[in-house]
């Protein structure tokens, strides 16, 4: 058996207890096993001049930490995508398929593709193609200045024929010669009109046949394109603890019923897994982490912790998982009770307290407990609990509910223009180096990658936050963040991104490290009453803020 990608912990580890359970990558806090084998490959990668550069750049790695046949602890090491122009260095793990093998598929389709985009860009570019974008423009100038002369004389006549009936009482005849004039003179225009249209069709006519040509190129790269994607997948074979085999295409097919997003497979954790279960090697637990910066509009934090992706690894994993012992989703399983303290009640609303972890109206499986539910529960027969606003699972605090569809429909246009008050608490890793301020980043969907958010100038909506910073606490600090916006994930962006507070709040795994829970806590919440007018406001104090020894647990396990 070739163990080469094997690594021995070079740091003290025989007193750490093992995990009972496998890791689940899309949901997880880091064992500390994992922690130390991804300390030791940081240190190896970033020790090697020829590779600094690119990895500062920003790079996903990850760990596996394994037994060999002789019971004997390691890890494995791996990069998502390639490294220095490379997908084959002795220390990390292979690819599962290597596409840059020089006369391979990938290889050979990609020569083809290239040169179909050569034949594009040329035909694009060609002096042909310019000259009859520029003599159609020539043509709408031209135009235009008719037009515009011809609208000037039309004008001109018309105060002409308006001063003369103005100065005498015209005969019969003479009125019918300046009616005759004005009827000339609109149909003359739609007359030029008319000539520059059939003028203008027949250039763009030319453009269009020659741009159809392109058109058509275009189409064949696609369809090449996403031939060439399906062959490649069904070479990407990946294995699960049972032995089975399986092609990327078809794990794709079998449960999303769609081709694999580009790069599927090249991600750090099918790599690891897929050499483990190639070598004889047994998965004990797994984490990925960023080294370097973080890519444009994406917060990545160097040696942080993430979950696999989900639109490229969610589906391989359910796969590759199987056989394996492995942690259950905590997402899925929600706050793991179904106490909810309610603050208000009447005969139109509620107002309850999220606790972290639970979701707030029903998820799409139905496997887990919401605040709805458990409210919903609570009331009598005939009675409803009605969603108007929602906080993230793993966020907590205050949430208004109605209990008729009349309230439900006057509090969330309450929420929409803006005139509901709310702020929430957040402990931050890190301290902001200004004390207040506000923060306007807008977001969009990470499109590859949800439910995370990315920030983008261009396509994203508007999002602003205030913050304030309350006290600090050693090398972290308690933040008051009050949204003018509300965007998914808005608050955890804001607070992470470099051109944000640059401080993830504290257990947020997208966006920062993992920890016990996520330290953002939904504290006041000011709106009107739909039925009375009255102004309410309500606050609930965070439970990170008064509980000591969750803050100790978050400090031991701080990476």
């Amino acid at each position: 058996m070739d163990n080469c990608k094997m690594h021995r912990f070079q740091s003290h580890v025989s007193g750490i207890m093992l995990p009972s359970r496998f890791t689940y990558p899309m949901h997880y806090v880091p064992h500390e096993l994992s922690k130390i084998a991804a300390r030791e490959v940081m240190d190896f990668a970033l020790s090697q001049q020829q590779w600094h550069d690119e990895l500062m750049a920003g790079k996903m790695m990850g760990v596996l930490v394994v037994k060999d046949g002789d019971g004997r602890l390691g890890y494995l090491a791996a990069y998502s995508g390639n490294l220095h122009h490379s997908d084959l260095h002795g220390y990390f793990v292979p690819h599962v398929y290597n596409l840059l093998e020089p006369h391979g598929l990938f290889r050979t389709g990609e020569a083809q593709i290239t040169q179909i985009n050569q034949r594009i860009k040329a035909l694009e570019s060609s002096p042909a193609r310019q000259a009859m974008e520029l003599l159609i423009a020539d043509i709408r100038h031209q135009q235009e200045q008719e037009v515009l002369s011809m609208r000037q004389a039309i004008e001109t006549a018309k105060a002409s024929r308006d001063k003369q009936r103005s100065e005498c009482v015209l005969e019969p005849q003479q009125e019918a010669a300046l009616v005759r004039q004005s009827q000339f003179m609109k149909a003359e225009l739609r007359r030029l009109r008319k000539r520059h249209r059939e003028q203008l069709a027949a250039e763009q006519q030319r453009l269009d046949d020659y741009d159809a040509t392109i058109f058509h190129l275009k189409q064949e790269r696609k369809a090449m394109s996403e031939r060439l994607q399906r062959q490649l997948f069904k070479l990407f074979v990946v294995r699960n603890a049972h032995g089975q085999s399986m092609d990327v295409a078809t794990i794709f097919e079998q449960r999303l019923h769609r081709l694999p997003p580009a790069g599927t497979g090249d991600c750090c954790a099918p790599k690891l897994l897929q050499y483990a279960f190639l070598h004889g090697l047994t998965p004990v637990c797994m984490a990925e982490f960023w080294v370097g910066r973080s890519p444009q509009g994406e917060v990545r934090h160097h040696g942080h912790f993430y979950p696999a992706c989900r639109s490229k690894c969610l589906p391989l994993m359910e796969f590759m998982l199987q056989g394996l012992d492995v942690e259950n989703n905590r997402l899925s399983e929600g706050a793991g009770g179904d106490h909810v303290e309610v603050i208000y009640h009447d005969q139109w609303l509620i107002v309850a307290v999220k606790p972290a972890g639970m979701l707030t109206v029903p998820g799409k499986d139905h496997g887990s407990t919401s605040l709805l539910d458990v409210v919903g529960e609570m009331l009598g027969d005939g009675e409803q609990a009605l969603e108007v606003h929602r906080l993230d699972q793993a966020t907590s605090g205050l949430v208004v509910i109605a209990k008729t569809r009349e309230v439900q429909k006057r509090l969330r246009q309450q929420f929409e223009h803006r005139e509901v008050r709310k702020s929430y608490v957040a402990q931050v890793d890190g301290v902001p180096i200004q004390h207040k301020g506000t923060i306007a980043l807008p977001l969009r969907p990470d499109h590859d990658d949800r439910p995370r958010q990315v920030v983008d100038f261009e396509h994203g909506k508007e999002a602003i936050t205030q913050y304030q910073v309350l006290e600090h606490r050693g090398s972290k600090a308690l933040v008051e963040l009050t949204p003018l916006t509300g965007r998914t994930h808005q608050l955890r962006v804001h607070a992470s991104h470099p051109q944000g507070l640059n401080c993830p709040i504290t257990g947020d795994m997208l966006y920062g490290t993992a920890n016990t829970r996520l330290y953002l806590h939904a504290q006041s919440l000011s709106f009107t009453h739909p039925a009375t007018g009255e102004v309410l406001s309500f606050k609930n104090e965070a439970p990170f803020i008064t509980t000591q020894h969750e803050q100790q647990a978050a400090d031991a396990l701080s990476y």
